[in-house]
Order: C-alpha cells, then structure tokens, then sequence
C-alpha cells in the first residue's frame, strides 16, 4: 500500500513522503505478535541505529522512497528510509539496511550513550521520542545585521511531535509583553507552520522571543524552568524559548532567555 504524508521531522523540515506503510510491510512478512520494538539500522559510516516501539511502527511508520514528488536523493537516504512523524529526527534512520524485531528495546549506542539526558538525580532519561513544541524566530536571528531602525517582519517556525501548534507569541522586550503572531495558513498535525510579526524597530538594544504552544495545551518553557526540571546535564532533547538580542547597531546575536 503506497502512502503519501506530509510530515514534520528533525528540527526544522516538513516533506511531502512517499513510501509504504510499515504496517503493511508487517502483514506481508507474518509479524508476531510478541514483537514489541524495532531495531532500524543504516548503512552509514556509523551505522546508525535506534529502537523505535512497535506501537508507534504500527500506528503511522512510513518506509519511504520518495519525498516531494521525486525519489529520495542521496543525502536524504536513497533508497529507503524510515519515517516517523512527530518523533525526534535522529530516529528517522536513513539508508536502511536492515529490521530487527524484539521484544525488549535493543539498547544500542545511539540510544544509551546518545539522545539520553542524565537527570539531576541520576537517573537516565532514555527512549524520549516525540518532539515536545518548539518555535525559533528565523528572522531577524544570529549573524545577521539590521540596516537601521525601521520597519520589519519578524518570521520564524513552530512545530510540535504531538499535534496541531494552537498558537505562537512573540515579544520584542526580553519577555516583558508577548504579542499574538500570525500563522501562515491553518497548522496541521505534526507540522511545522511559519509565524509572522511585523515590527517597527526604533533602534535601541531588544531581545526577541518566541513561544508556541499545541493542542495539547503545553507551552514552550524558557531555559530556567526546563533546568529546574531536568537539571544541567540534559541537552539532547532542549526545546526552551531562543533568544536573539538586536544591539544599537543592528546586529543579531544569541542573548540569554
């Protein structure tokens, strides 16, 4: 059965998938039923591998060999690739090479000694999957330089692994006042959709935010509130708010949240 999604994956990509079903790819192969995970490995120098739920493989895993309209170019994962909407992109395996079946995770180095946050208690937080909500304005953003004060359109992208973005708020005093930001068209499932701002800069020293929140009612936390949770050695799946500071001169750099 070919199936064609359109689905958010990595940080900041939303393709057009053409593949079949791994469902179907199931039936076809007499799946049991004590299989509860999936080992996908590629065919990469590093052999990148992840454990992936049999649930989630069942529900919407895509096989795919085609993305907008043509086949998978090389660095995208020709032939084959594993999609999984909504999960974090390091799981998205490229060049499949092989699936195993199991039913206990595989415990691979991808998922033991990368992609696992430590937490403050000591505990590893391993198997996190689904994309917590996110936004990043895009412009202005880092390295970039403002010709003067005047009129702009601050832009940038929101996403979420568990839904539809309800919304996203921008401010341009460090968080002191948030502005409801427009979304381009009508969000999807599992998606990235671009939000805009317009913005008359009078040329003092700003730092610009944004926030996004999903159906879900989660809304994006700043850095403290995630540190508070998680402590300071969790990095790998980090979705606090990013923020630019404009200086006097029109230049754009990270600045503290």
């Amino acid at each position: 059965m070919e199936k064609t999604v359109q689905a958010s994956h990595g940080l900041l990509s939303t393709s057009e998938w053409t593949g079949v079903l791994f469902s179907e790819f199931a039936k076809q192969v007499g799946l049991k039923p004590e299989g509860t995970w999936v080992l996908a490995e590629g065919s990469d120098g590093a052999v990148m591998t992840r454990s992936i739920p049999m649930e989630k493989m069942l529900r919407d895993a895509i096989l795919a060999y085609g993305q907008n309209g043509e086949a998978i170019r090389p660095e995208q994962g020709y032939p084959l690739r594993l999609v999984l909407p909504g999960y974090e992109g390091n799981t998205h395996i490229k060049w499949i090479q092989s699936l195993q079946v199991s039913g206990v995770p595989f415990m691979s180095r991808e998922e033991t000694s990368k992609y696992t946050d430590l937490m403050p208690d000591g505990v590893a937080w391993e198997f996190v999957f689904e994309m917590d909500a996110k936004s990043v304005i895009t412009f202005p953003s880092g390295a970039m330089r403002l010709p003067g004060p005047g009129f702009y359109e601050i832009t940038g992208l929101a996403w979420s692994g568990r839904g539809r973005i309800s919304g996203v708020e921008v401010s341009t005093d460090g968080g002191a006042t948030w502005q409801k930001a427009d979304l381009e068209g009508i969000p999807e499932p599992i998606c990235t959709i671009r939000f805009k701002l317009p913005w008359m800069w009078d040329g003092k020293p700003r730092v610009l935010l944004s926030r996004c929140a999903d159906e879900t009612g989660y809304v994006q936390p700043i850095r403290k509130q995630l540190v508070e949770q998680r402590g300071v050695n969790a990095f790998y799946h980090y979705n606090g708010i990013q923020a630019w500071g404009v200086g006097p001169d029109g230049s754009v750099s990270n600045a503290a949240a």
